[in-house]
């Protein structure tokens, strides 16, 4: 959907009246995708958006913001919070009330729609997350970044391979009569496995079947391995949509796993949350620049600072040709400076 498009939806959503009431946004930055969520003082979704940030965080973050023009008054972003890998940059680049890690913007997410869950279960396009939760604190947490076996790219490749819509998958797994067992330790060994599968005559039902059971093997023998994981159980991230997946962790826990609401862009609305509580009922006023910083033009440069034996690489990170923020050293001697 073209940004002219969504910002017309978003307009007849609102009664094609701007929102008046106090809103929170929470940005959320990540490798495959860029999710923004919109929330008001009750906490309420308002409004979400899914982006591709093919690796250009700054440029997809000011689409995102570019479909709340003409709907959003600056007068009624009360806080702004940022998550996801791209936190810093784009903390930066709105000047967000808050920052924080996807591990605690998850965290507050589900402790908002699921206050009794005790474990967290997070899967992504190119990372996966497993987050213990007691009494509603994070007590313990394991995060997979290596390899692409437990992650949702893992199910795409397959997917194009098969030919199979990625959205059928979940389908296509559940109609599985004989499952087959797939080797699911390496995304490289699981795809020779899997042509082997198909070259002796397995059903496309349980060749699928059998992939949703190896990537939840691999993560619960990889990331979750030596963690103790109780119910109730919450499954978030674009790969909660396949009810293959969903399916297969029931039958490996033995426990009933739970798909949230705005499952896939969870890190968001916790980076919502996390505003709300530093900002919301006039706490503080809020950092954010306005939705005008959508015209201005960010640029990140890189230097090597030769004052120590550590040769640091810094970056310098402007905004219309001045220089807002910089990071990278270890000492803090260039964070200090600014244009």
């Amino acid at each position: 959907m073209s940004q002219i498009a969504l910002a017309a939806n978003l307009a007849a959503d609102a009664g094609h009246q701007p929102v008046a009431e106090p809103v929170f946004l929470g940005i959320d930055v990540g490798s495959v995708s860029t999710n923004l969520v919109l929330i008001n003082g009750a906490g309420k979704v308002l409004h979400t958006q899914y982006l591709r940030t093919y690796g250009r965080p700054v440029e997809v973050v000011q689409k995102g913001l570019t479909a709340l023009t003409g709907v959003l008054d600056d007068q009624v972003v009360a806080g702004v919070g940022t998550t996801g890998s791209a936190r810093h940059i784009t903390g930066h680049m709105v000047r967000a009330d808050v920052i924080k890690n996807e591990i605690t913007a998850h965290a507050v997410a589900v402790a908002e729609l699921a206050p009794d869950a005790r474990t967290i279960i997070e899967i992504g396009g190119q990372d996966s997350k497993l987050i213990i939760l007691r009494n509603g604190v994070v007590t313990d947490f394991a995060m997979n970044t290596v390899c692409a076996a437990g992650t949702g790219s893992f199910l795409d490749q397959q997917a194009f391979r098969l030919g199979v819509p990625i959205e059928e998958f979940g389908g296509l797994a559940l109609r599985a009569k004989n499952r087959v067992r797939i080797a699911g330790r390496c995304a490289v060994f699981a795809e020779s496995d899997m042509v082997h599968k198909q070259q002796l005559g397995h059903s496309l039902e349980d060749i699928v079947a059998g992939l949703c059971d190896a990537l939840v093997r691999n993560y619960i023998n990889n990331i979750a391995k030596g963690k103790e994981i109780l119910g109730p159980v919450v499954f978030q991230g674009g790969v909660a949509a396949n009810t293959g997946i969903r399916r297969a962790f029931e039958e490996a826990l033995q426990l009933e796993v739970i798909v949230p609401p705005h499952f896939d862009v969870m890190g968001a609305y916790g980076a919502a949350l996390l505003a709300r509580v530093i900002t919301g009922e006039g706490r503080r006023k809020t950092r954010f620049k306005g939705l005008q910083i959508v015209k201005s033009e960010f640029k990140s440069t890189s230097q090597e600072c030769k004052g120590c034996p550590n040769l640091c690489e810094i970056v310098n990170f402007s905004e219309d040709g001045r220089v807002i923020a910089r990071w990278g050293d270890r000492c803090g001697k260039w964070q200090a400076i600014t244009g």
